[in-house]
């Protein structure tokens, strides 16, 4: 993922996401709306915040144990298994009809929900199957995508992680920004703008400011 365009002449644009996450959701939305007034080529992959999280469950609030040890799993099993018999391509219009599914209109990670985003895109039925499969086939393939994506940012933060080409060609690669609401048009141009000169900076770590809202997924 070294190049600095794609066959399109396009800047690439690696987003690594877990569906279950409503900031990677709102962070996702953003990065399309970018993509419609930068020349960007935004390529989806998969990481998963129940491997974030499996050796560590011990340390979190007892709210988010269940939810990362069970729910968490279902929804990033099925787009893998998805991804691996269908191909990448297939992952963008997955995690949007799945996104909106979850996030916006408030289905949550259910069955229900994994298999009407499958059916929108056009998916086999039969891929809900491994909503459930313990011992997932595609295990292997979905931790080495999640352990590309997090080892470029560091194993103390979560999704999503974005990783473009440097001002010199080499790789920036940052965890967020968190936003909410997405912007749009040109407000969404200059976050993105901003967020790729700060993160270029060769010493930057951090900026961070309160907020007190979760998403807010309205304007979507």
């Amino acid at each position: 993922m070294s190049e600095t365009v794609t066959t399109s002449g396009k800047t690439p644009v690696d987003f690594w996401f877990d569906p279950l996450c409503p900031w990677a959701w709102m962070t996702s939305r953003w990065v399309l709306e970018v993509e419609k007034v930068r020349d960007i080529d935004i390529r989806w992959h998969i990481m998963s915040l129940g491997v974030l999280n499996e050796n560590r469950l011990d340390e979190l609030p007892e709210q988010y144990r269940e939810m990362l040890a069970v729910q968490a799993w279902k929804p990033v099993r099925v787009v893998t298994a998805a991804w691996q018999k269908h191909g990448a391509d297939v992952l963008g219009p997955l995690y949007t009809a799945l996104g909106t599914r979850i996030h916006n209109n408030g289905e949550g990670a259910t069955v229900e929900a994994i298999a009407g985003a499958l059916a929108e895109v056009g998916l086999p039925a039969d891929l809900i199957d491994y909503a459930d499969q313990e011992d997932f086939e595609f295990d292997a393939e979905l931790r080495a995508s999640h352990k590309e994506g997090i080892e470029k940012v560091g194993q103390e933060v979560g999704t999503p992680v974005i990783a473009v080409p440097g001002p010199d060609g080499d790789e920036v690669a940052f965890f967020g920004p968190v936003v909410t609401p997405a912007p749009k048009g040109e407000e969404a141009a200059r976050l993105w703008d901003g967020t790729l000169a700060v993160a270029s900076v060769p010493g930057f770590y951090e900026i961070k400011r309160t907020r007190t809202k979760g998403p807010d997924f309205s304007n979507l």
